[in-house]
């Protein structure tokens, strides 16, 4: 059987969701998801998606590119996701060595991965110069039958609302959410100063709920929010929450991401999951208060390029 490893095309979609689905079953992936990342990413990420085949099926997915959003140089990314009955027969092997030679061309100094904290993944990193950096969890909640925190009543300054009722205009949460990114931890760092990016990669992403989408608003301005994804089944994901700094400390992260969980049981939803940085103490307490529990952990894997 041979394996080859190739740009991704338009009618690669449906299987590209399916394996990462598959591989990585706590993040929300569609073919419509997937080609609106290929379409939508700007120039300057040098995004390339890889499909790994074997025998004409595919096996194996890497996403890789550069991390154009952030005051640092040089630095990309690959993530590399290999169908659970197709692996030790070379695909990850041949999507990694193909997206390094890319990232390698487009000037990357530093190479970026995140890898399931499970021992076979770690050791496939780390044969190939890869080490261990800061791990991240992921958590899911059985929306369905959690005994969900009654809904707070939101103090007499603060509005609840949606994303949708910014439909107008959306740069006010632009700006929360590039105020908000500028704290978030992780090893590399993020400025969200594209408005038109953010529009296209974010606000217009076909995963994303605007009806789910909670907002605190004070004075009129969004305060903090919990930006909600699904994925047209039954499957919800909370994939940012946060807060201006100079509303912080009156639970107002907690109380967007509450909202957005009542709404989206009302709706019909099943299965939530989100994501913390395993460092994130603060937002891990919040997750957990609802009910939220670690079905995962991954850990970021770091290689430098000569």
């Amino acid at each position: 059987m041979t394996v080859i490893v190739r740009d991704f095309r338009a009618e690669d979609a449906a299987g590209f969701a399916r394996i990462r689905r598959l591989a990585l079953p706590y993040m929300l992936a569609t073919p419509e998801s997937v080609l609106h990342d290929v379409a939508h990413i700007h120039p300057d990420a040098r995004f390339r998606p890889l499909v790994a085949e074997e025998d004409g099926e595919l096996v194996g997915t890497a996403q890789t590119g550069m991390v154009y959003d952030s005051p640092q140089p040089g630095q990309g990314y690959l993530n590399v996701y290999v169908h659970p009955e197709r692996r030790g027969r070379g695909a990850g092997s041949l999507l990694v060595r193909t997206a390094e030679e890319h990232l390698a061309g487009v000037s990357a100094t530093k190479l970026f991965a995140w890898v399931l904290d499970e021992p076979a993944n770690r050791a496939f990193a780390q044969r190939r110069g890869y080490l261990a950096s800061r791990s991240a969890h992921f958590l899911r909640l059985d929306l369905a039958n959690a005994a969900l925190p009654a809904r707070r009543e939101p103090p007499a300054d603060v509005e609840l609302r949606t994303a949708a009722d910014f439909a107008d205009d959306p740069r006010p949460l632009f700006e929360l959410d590039a105020e908000t990114i500028l704290d978030e931890p992780g090893d590399i760092d993020y400025e969200f100063t594209d408005y038109g990016a953010w529009l296209k990669e974010t606000w217009n992403h076909p995963l994303l709920s605007r009806e789910l989408t909670s907002v605190a608003v004070v004075d009129g301005r969004p305060a903090a929010f919990s930006a909600a994804r699904t994925d047209g089944g039954t499957r919800y994901a909370t994939v940012m929450t946060g807060t201006a700094r100079a509303h912080r400390g009156r639970g107002l992260a907690k109380l967007a991401k509450g909202d957005s969980l009542h709404r989206a049981r009302a709706a019909g939803f099943t299965e939530a999951f989100t994501g913390n940085d395993s460092g994130n103490g603060p937002m891990l307490a919040i997750n957990q208060s609802f009910g939220y529990e670690i079905c995962a952990t991954e850990v970021q894997h770091v290689r430098a390029l000569a």
